[in-house]
């Protein structure tokens, strides 16, 4: 004879077994809607003027769009043709002192000629995104002889804030934003040697991550370091990481690293469920780009519209200047061009 009350305590263990991951992730997500930080401030930008690298797509075009609704005149500076891009956001805004202009950050030549071009039509600069950014591209370089991850992360974006220090300078108060990532925490080897990763040196999946993590915590240490040198001339310079965010990136990278099947996974399964909106991953860069209640704050890094703590490599000091001069170095700066402390 089967007894089947037996076998209950088996059944409720299988639903239990089954709910209560389900119940945990439902919380998860629930957690992570409530705690994503937004921008609060509703702060006018009339007659202010901001770049936002890569502003064509992503995080970037949300950020150009809400500083656009905002009164401000915004020149998105993109690789790809944004034009589709501008109009949409005059069409929402009604906001037309919109611009792009062509900026390709794995040319030092685009880059110079750009900042030329800036410098010499615009009469003031009052926020500079670094924006734009390239996931894992695996092991190819540019024609300025860098890594091509690490110079559209780290060394362009470190030029180009260089070029246009004196138009900032002269806009006073005046802000830079770096977009960096949580991988600047956790998963980088960066030293002096390997800030430019070797020409035709083999490259594996986590090698490639460890590049990305490098040119992001890269990130942090330019922020600051700009921070340092530009803060007695009212130029404020921050970074953030923008959290995970539901964007291109993710799968350009892995069809490049040659892992698309997981990345399709990955985009469809954690991404889609707990990924921010690229209008969501924007709201730290606006909160940096606009509240006044970071008017005198520098050097500091965000997530989620908040104040977090640095990576522990960007603490060392020695080592960020060392960073710095190599960086310097790899850019070609000029004497002319370089910022003292």
């Amino acid at each position: 004879m089967i007894v089947y009350h037996a076998y209950l305590k088996y059944v409720a263990f299988a639903v239990a077994t089954v709910t209560f991951p389900i119940i945990g992730l439902v919380i998860l997500k629930i957690i992570q809607k409530f705690t994503t930080g937004r921008c609060k401030s509703l702060v006018c930008l009339n007659g202010k003027t901001a770049i936002v690298t890569g502003g064509g797509s992503g995080i970037g075009f949300e950020t150009a769009l809400q500083l656009a609704s905002r009164g401000c005149r915004v020149i998105i500076a993109d690789r790809e043709d944004a034009t589709k891009s501008k109009y949409k956001i005059i069409d929402l805004t009604n906001n037309t002192n919109i611009e792009t202009k062509h900026l390709d950050l794995t040319s030092f030549q685009s880059i110079r000629r750009f900042a030329k071009e800036i410098n010499e039509t615009e009469d003031r600069l009052d926020i500079l995104i670094n924006n734009a950014g390239a996931g894992s591209v695996g092991n190819k370089h540019t024609d300025d002889g860098l890594h091509i991850t690490m110079q559209v992360n780290h060394f362009g974006p470190f030029l180009l804030t260089h070029l246009l220090a004196d138009l900032l300078k002269k806009s006073a108060p005046s802000r830079i934003i770096f977009v960096s990532s949580a991988t600047a925490f956790f998963w980088n080897n960066l030293t002096v040697k390997n800030l430019n990763y070797p020409n035709n040196h083999p490259t594996t999946f986590f090698r490639s991550s460890f590049i990305y993590g490098n040119s992001k915590l890269c990130n942090i240490i330019a922020a600051n370091g700009f921070a340092e040198r530009l803060s007695k001339f009212g130029v404020t310079s921050n970074s953030l990481h923008p959290g995970l965010v539901n964007t291109e990136i993710h799968l350009k990278s892995a069809r490049i690293i040659g892992i698309e099947t997981f990345g399709k996974l990955f985009a469809n399964t954690i991404l889609y469920l707990y990924g921010k909106t690229p209008k969501e991953g924007a709201q730290t860069t606006i909160t940096l780009a606009v509240s006044n209640h970071l008017n005198n704050v520098t050097g500091k890094h965000f997530w989620d519209c908040r104040t977090f703590i640095q990576p522990p490599k960007a603490w060392n000091k020695k080592f960020c200047n060392e960073i710095w001069e190599k960086s310097e170095e790899l850019t070609k700066l000029k004497p002319e061009e370089k910022l003292s402390l």
